[in-house]
């Protein structure tokens, strides 16, 4: 349970980490993308380009944008050959450094994510389900930090956003992840502010944001807040923004929920997963949905 953010010192921070510009396949210029994330009141911003030959590998210096109340968080998404289904890796970095080289020599999807993560990037499996990514693809990312549990393009664009279930999966078998959700902009129109990432840190500096990232501490939304989650021997309660649904999920077919219209506050009994994980879920009038991470009862 040390990857509980709620209560701690410091505060939360609104993230998009998966967003592309012009750079690579994006339509508008990472100055536009950044202004208009800032403008929808976003604290920092991942651009997130392919990071492929075809585009020059490409990582975005976004420090430019960076000031005292918004900032930004180098990053790419990795790409080499290739997963059981033929599809190139679509792997996720945040906070590379700026010099990250291109693979060479037949590097793997393994093999450049544990090298982005030698240089202390937070490693995300991206989009599971939208290119048909196998568990035994993934779990071949040994160093993996979390799973892209909703991409708000793939949702809008082909039906295919929600990946809990893959990641419950894993949980399932023992890994120990997070899940993160994202928009996965590159038209700034139907694919953005669909689905983000709230991140408590003690400050807004780029390292700290990562840092929080790699340690589980935030939780992911598209449009519920969760102010507050506390646990006791025999339940946990949780403080929210208004919601008609709240629910814990844990192993296999491990859950127990409330339904209440407008909800701020609810109370789960845990005497279900003594020897499980389990996640919150809420899900608001409008049919929007927040998760928290993962909490482990060890």
């Amino acid at each position: 349970m040390k990857n509980l953010p709620f209560g701690q010192p410091g505060q939360f921070y609104k993230g998009n980490l998966h967003t592309h510009s012009t750079l690579s396949d994006g339509k508008f210029s990472p100055a536009d993308v950044v202004a208009h994330y800032q403008k929808a009141g976003y604290d920092f911003l991942a651009l997130s380009e392919h990071f492929i030959e075809h585009y020059d590998f490409p990582i975005a210096d976004s420090i430019p944008y960076r000031s005292k109340d918004f900032t930004t968080l180098i990053t790419a998404e990795l790409h080499v050959p290739e997963t059981q289904v033929g599809e190139i890796w679509h792997i996720l970095a945040v906070g590379l450094p700026l010099d990250f080289a291109p693979p060479k020599n037949g590097e793997t999807g393994p093999e450049i994510a544990a090298r982005a993560a030698r240089e202390g990037a937070f490693i995300g499996i991206v989009h599971p389900s939208w290119y048909g990514l196998t568990l035994e693809d993934a779990r071949s990312i040994t160093c993996a930090h979390g799973i892209e549990i909703y991409n708000h393009g793939s949702h809008v664009e082909v039906d295919r956003g929600t990946d809990w279930g893959f990641c419950d999966s894993l949980l399932n078998e023992g890994w120990r992840l997070s899940g993160f959700a994202t928009d996965d902009s590159h038209h700034m129109t139907h694919d953005c502010f669909g689905g983000w990432v709230q991140v408590h840190a003690s400050s807004l500096d780029p390292d700290e944001i990562v840092q929080s990232l790699k340690a589980g501490r935030y939780y992911s939304s598209q449009g519920p807040e969760i102010f507050d989650v506390r646990i006791s021997e025999g339940h946990v309660d949780i403080e929210c923004s208004p919601v008609d649904f709240v629910s814990a999920v844990g192993r296999g077919a491990l859950s127990v929920q409330k339904n209440n219209q407008g909800m701020t506050h609810c109370r789960l009994p845990l005497s279900r997963f003594k020897d499980s994980y389990f996640r919150i879920s809420l899900r608001d009038e409008l049919d929007r949905r927040a998760w928290s991470n993962p909490i482990w009862r060890d």
